[in-house]
């Protein structure tokens, strides 16, 4: 699918958050995930992975998951797991800080 030249081509070309979560999953689960793909609903992960993935993405993107932002629907696929780091570098977001 082709977009205008203002937006970004998240369905032909991937971001870089996304090509490290999916090389992450692939790494761990020996699967190849779409970026729509609910990681959970095929069976191949836990919930439990879920708090490797918490890891991961808080040591790899320099973000804090707390809260709210624990809910596994945040981390079903790599779409929403791209789209929640995005949320989180946000500043003007309303996201935490001390």
């Amino acid at each position: 699918m082709t977009t205008a030249a203002n937006d970004t081509p998240r369905s032909d070309t991937p971001a870089p958050d996304e090509d490290l979560i999916r090389d992450f999953l692939r790494r761990h689960t020996k699967v190849s995930w779409e970026n729509d793909q609910d990681i959970f609903a095929t069976g191949a992960v836990s919930s439990l992975f879920a708090m490797q993935l918490v890891v991961f993405l808080e040591k790899t993107f320099g973000v804090t998951i707390g809260g709210a932002e624990l809910r596994l629907d945040n981390f079903r696929t790599i779409g929403t797991m791209t789209a929640l780091v995005d949320r989180l570098r946000t500043p003007a977001a309303g996201g935490g800080g001390d």
